[in-house]
């Protein structure tokens, strides 16, 4: 069985607390969590959003506390992320793209992928053509070897409507295509893992199921009562991760709430 831990959407700052959430005391908690619970894991994967704002000082700070993590972690791409300041800080396999943060998760008995869907200057996503072929040759080479093999595509913008029209508006451009090059390219089970939203929402999107994750730091609002960027106040709900498992052809996704909502909130 493989055993993935997934985390999405650290915020981290090295000083300062985003929103009234202090992202250090967050992560700090889901570390202790994960090690004291999930110290089995393959791996732990991170999609995306790992610093609130990409500066030297924030990611340098960050790599000490996910060095306490008793597995081997894989840092992605988010809209608030720096591609160069993420590789001259933190690790990435060997395997990764040379212009992206893009690369195979080396575990045994699935083939896990970490998509780089980071568009610069913006907060909504992409995927261009270096990025699609590497994909499709990914898909393509893991069919040779072995099909049906399990296949998990971590991936920080959605390239589908969830129903969150905030969030909506800044997803993958073309996500169409996107869903359509996987669909080609897939004969076994896949499961899409989509960070950015801070909420937890799960479905079905041209024929393939999808997940989102809850934030590490702060989560965003339901679509109900209706919201704007200006209105806009996380909710008063526990952070959280999950906890996936292949078995086979089986995945399973879990989710997990590892410390209350107060934990590193302004004034506690």
């Amino acid at each position: 069985m493989v055993k993935i831990i997934w985390m999405s959407d650290l915020h981290f700052v090295a000083e300062g607390a985003p929103l009234g959430h202090d992202p250090r005391a967050r992560l700090e908690a889901a570390i202790a969590h994960i090690n004291a619970h999930h110290g089995d894991a393959d791996c732990c994967v991170i999609s995306g959003d790992l610093v609130n704002h990409p500066s030297l000082e924030n990611y340098v700070a960050l790599r000490p506390l996910l060095d306490r993590l008793d597995m081997p972690w894989f840092p992605m791409m988010g809209n608030h992320d720096d591609r160069a300041l993420l590789r001259q800080t933190l690790p990435v396999p060997d395997s990764c793209m040379e212009d992206f943060v893009q690369y195979a998760v080396p575990v045994s008995g699935a083939l896990v992928l970490a998509l780089d869907t980071h568009k610069p200057t913006s907060g909504a996503g992409e995927f261009c053509a270096a990025r699609r072929l590497w994909l499709q040759e990914a898909l393509q080479q893991a069919g040779d070897r072995a099909e049906g093999l399990p296949v998990i595509l971590f991936l920080h913008h959605p390239p589908m409507e969830l129903g969150l029209p905030m969030l909506d508006a800044i997803r993958m451009e073309e996500g169409n295509s996107f869903l359509e090059l996987v669909n080609r390219h897939i004969s076994g089970p896949c499961q899409l893992c989509i960070g950015h939203v801070h909420r937890s929402v799960s479905g079905v999107a041209a024929g393939l199921p999808f997940a989102t994750q809850r934030s590490v730091l702060f989560q965003a609002p339901p679509p109900v009562p209706a919201w704007d960027w200006v209105s806009f106040a996380p909710t008063q709900e526990d952070p959280g991760l999950g906890i996936i498992l292949i078995d086979g052809s089986r995945i399973t996704i879990q989710n997990e709430s590892f410390c209350a909502y107060e934990v590193g909130t302004q004034g506690r």
